[in-house]
């Protein structure tokens, strides 16, 4: 628990971030950074700080959003089990650009066949069909935005804040009251 008590104010940006580059108006669909921050996060913090970043930014978007529902525990679960599992696969893999972009090809296609094969066809009456057809273009999009993201965006925050020990909040305010003395 100590390093979640020391990297608070990295998980806050990220977090912040993550849920306004989502809120920018006319966004592409499905181009967003939560995967690709989530990953340096699994890698530095592990799997339970993988899992809280990514359920509590799918939930806060629909909270923001006013589109809370019970999709939301679906896809906020399944982008948490990403968390997890990215945790897993950066314990034996290094952090490298091509690293993140084979977890967010493979993430993306995990979590797009979960989600957009079940939400349709369980709260909107949606044939499975027509789930697969449409899922189609939708998690092309998705693959685009989240390995665009994990080739630039993962190894740098990987390397400029996630394992940077002057961004650990017992840092910063060692700074501060120092300069204060």
């Amino acid at each position: 628990m100590q390093t979640y008590n020391k990297n608070w104010l990295n998980f806050t940006v990220g977090f912040i971030v993550c849920l306004f580059i989502r809120l920018l108006p006319f966004r592409p669909p499905n181009i967003e950074p939560i995967l690709a921050t989530q990953m340096p996060f699994g890698k530095v913090y592990g799997g339970l700080a993988g899992f809280l970043f990514a359920f509590l930014s799918i939930t806060a978007y629909d909270l923001v959003t006013g589109t809370l529902g019970q999709w939301t525990l679906i896809t906020a679960s399944t982008y948490g089990v990403l968390g997890i599992i990215s945790s897993l696969y950066f314990k034996k893999f290094k952090a490298s650009r091509l690293n993140f972009a084979i977890f967010a090809v493979f993430g993306t296609l995990f979590f797009d066949a979960v989600t957009g094969l079940s939400i349709g066809p369980l709260f909107f009456g949606q044939s499975l069909h027509s789930a697969v057809v449409g899922q189609i273009p939708f998690t092309s999009w998705h693959l685009l935005g989240n390995v665009s993201f994990a080739l630039t965006f993962s190894p740098a925050l990987y390397r400029l804040i996630a394992s940077n020990k002057k961004t650990e909040t017992r840092f910063i305010i060692n700074h501060f009251k120092a300069k204060q003395a």
